[in-house]
């Protein structure tokens, strides 16, 4: 029976119980979460900030608004940086009450974008052979230089998505053997997660991370059946295929026999250390799960509990380091990879101002909301200008294509590492 309302003119709306999420409940209004949200540190406005969105969930699980554009407008703000998590003495779990929530909503934007999201994230994303022919052909737009051509005769959205893609590398990532074995004494045998992106843009990092772990002690594993980590879709309203790819993810990594899955993307190692949560209620898989995100470590993660048994040469460079949001809110990893770079001789790392605040990246962010976006890289790219560092370390892709396109439009011109570019370039080994 519904409730009475005295007001006449009140419009009473359907309730959505999968909504009303233990999570939902946690919140006590304290906003301390306000001023480190970056949505609310620009609007200034309360349904931008993670207080006022866990109330508008509230009130959408009880039926006192509906789903409809202006809710999900308030829902697809949020970069879902998890800032406000590491803020909120409850403890409260907000990056499950926005991801439950979208998930209802379904991906953002227009129909047609909705639709061309719905293609990437079931068609694209789970088959890496069918986006590494995407990326080629985005290759060959570039180097035919029909992107020269074509751009100017964009509309301004797609103008700026344009300039923002980057140079696509003449060579993927590609690694025939399933197993290599450490270099010198075998101290741990681990997989590593290949990834949809990483392979394609930044396959220099994933061999740097081979080279680092091997050096290392690390029998490196890489299961030929792996896939995308799902973290995009989890993100953006899709379920079904993101808990497809985990399963698989889960099913080829066990049967590996690893003390460690070793991933080099913070926002990939976030995801997959909730698979547990996102296959919950799945009893076919959900103790599998818990195993599973039991073992997956970050990169720096991994070696700086493991230890840095390779020597270390000098780096002569001042750098300083963007602590990822993924890595340092949704993994609470701040410490390791510092600990990493200051153990390389000649490399002098000075601290950024706001180091853990989103640089706007953000998965698609940057394309979906590029005016806040953009907002939030100028705003970044300033703070760098102020170290005085030749260099940023952002151990995330996605940090780190964002960061690259912000030297380029905003400067200052400094280059961009992941961690294990430098620690490779500090272990290289004369004779391997």
């Amino acid at each position: 029976m519904e409730p009475h309302h005295n007001n006449p003119q009140e419009t009473v709306h359907a309730k959505v119980p999968s909504l009303d999420i233990p999570e939902l409940h946690q919140c006590v209004h304290c906003g301390l979460c306000l001023n480190q949200c970056p949505t609310y540190r620009v609007l200034r406005l309360e349904p931008a900030s993670p207080r006022g969105r866990i109330h508008l969930v509230n009130a959408a699980a009880e039926g006192r608004i509906e789903l409809g554009d202006r809710f999900k407008e308030h829902i697809y703000l949020c970069l879902l940086c998890r800032a406000c998590e590491t803020a909120c003495p409850s403890g409260v779990s907000y990056g499950r009450i926005a991801e439950t929530a979208r998930e209802q909503l379904g991906p953002p934007g227009s129909p047609f974008a909705r639709a061309l999201l719905n293609l990437v994230f079931t068609r694209l994303l789970p088959y890496p052979r069918r986006l590494r022919s995407v990326f080629a052909l985005l290759r060959l737009y570039q180097r035919t230089g029909m992107q020269r051509l074509v751009q100017p005769l964009l509309p301004g959205k797609l103008r700026d998505m344009d300039t923002m893609l980057p140079s696509i590398p003449a060579k993927f990532f590609r690694q025939k053997a399933m197993v290599l074995p450490a270099i010198g004494e075998r101290r741990a045998r681990v997989g590593l997660l290949n990834g949809c992106v990483m392979p394609l843009l930044f396959g220099d990092v994933n061999e740097a991370t081979i080279r680092v772990l091997r050096r290392n002690g690390c029998e490196i594993v890489l299961p030929k059946n792996q896939t995308c980590c799902g973290a995009l879709n989890i993100h953006n309203g899709e379920g079904v295929a993101a808990k497809k790819m985990a399963r698989r993810n889960i099913d080829v990594f066990l049967e590996s026999k690893l003390d460690a899955i070793v991933v080099n993307a913070a926002g990939c190692g976030a995801a997959m250390k909730e698979y547990g949560y996102l296959l919950r209620d799945d009893p076919a898989y959900r103790e599998k799960a818990e195993s599973f995100s039991a073992r997956v470590k970050d990169a720096g993660e991994f070696l700086a509990a493991l230890g840095v048994s390779a020597g270390l040469r000098p780096v002569e460079m001042t750098v300083t380091y963007q602590d990822p949001c993924h890595l340092a809110h949704g993994q609470r990893i701040r410490a390791q990879p510092r600990q990493l770079l200051r153990m390389i001789p000649g490399l002098k790392l000075t601290e950024l101002e706001g180091a853990d605040r989103c640089c706007g990246s953000a998965g698609i962010y940057n394309l979906t909301h590029s005016e806040m976006s953009q907002h939030l890289l100028k705003e970044k790219m300033q703070s760098v200008a102020a170290t005085g560092a030749e260099a940023i370390v952002a151990p995330n892709p996605g940090c780190m294509l964002q960061l690259a396109y912000g030297a380029r439009r905003y400067g200052p011109p400094v280059k961009i590492y992941h961690l294990m570019d430098l620690l490779d370039r500090a272990s290289d080994a004369a004779g391997e």
